[in-house]
């Protein structure tokens, strides 16, 4: 994963494009892309990835962060 950790709480903001994963992706490892709406996770750092909910609503683990630059 180039640029920034998905595990890390300060490097995720509202209006940031992310890959998240579903809950029932989880075995398959099925990647959801989206815009984040809000931060669900309240601690600084989790291993499996930020909680986020996308702008489409869905809630999952964050993956990847898109550069938009």
């Amino acid at each position: 994963m180039p640029g920034l950790a998905g595990t890390e709480r300060k490097n995720i903001a509202p209006g940031l494009a992310v890959s998240i994963v579903l809950k029932q992706d989880q075995r398959t490892g099925k990647l959801t892309e989206g815009v984040v709406k809000d931060i669900l996770t309240k601690s600084p750092h989790h291993p499996h990835g930020i909680k986020v909910r996308l702008e489409t609503g869905e809630v999952g683990r964050v993956k990847e962060i898109h550069d938009e630059e």
